[in-house]
């Protein structure tokens, strides 16, 4: 019996969480938020051209990976490998700017787990996304 109370109040526990959670604002405008995406936005289309070559890829913890260094000629390697790094310095940042912004940094996992999805889900056909822990084209 008491295992089954102990169950109970896991299960209102998770439930509460769980609802409190589906109350964040994804989509909430701090002026921190607006300006990591306009640093996104304007490097995007520098990364565009090598997620459709696959040799950038985005990952399943919502991140960016250089996928295929074979699909990048060696001279552009290193400029595309500082694209790579200033991205994912963007997309860590924004997640804890908008768990910041919804007073729950706790929530930054879940954030980013969010954005992971979507970012796969409006990835154009033909790019590469991470899955399972394997690469597939999409």
């Amino acid at each position: 019996m008491n295992a089954m109370i102990k169950l109970f109040v896991a299960v209102v526990a998770l439930t509460v969480a769980l609802n409190v959670f589906a109350a964040a604002d994804l989509e909430v405008n701090t002026p921190g938020v607006s300006a990591i995406k306009q640093s996104m936005q304007a490097r995007h289309a520098q990364l565009a051209a090598h997620y459709g070559s696959g040799a950038v890829g985005l990952t399943s913890d919502g991140l960016i990976a250089l996928r295929d260094a074979g699909a990048v000629p060696l001279a552009q390697r290193q400029a595309v490998n500082a694209l790579v790094a200033a991205e994912n310095n963007d997309r860590n940042a924004l997640y804890a700017e908008i768990s910041n912004a919804n007073g729950h940094p706790e929530w930054q996992a879940e954030i980013r787990s969010t954005f992971a999805q979507r970012w796969v889900q409006r990835a154009q056909p033909g790019w590469w996304v991470q899955s399972g822990g394997a690469w597939k084209q999409k």
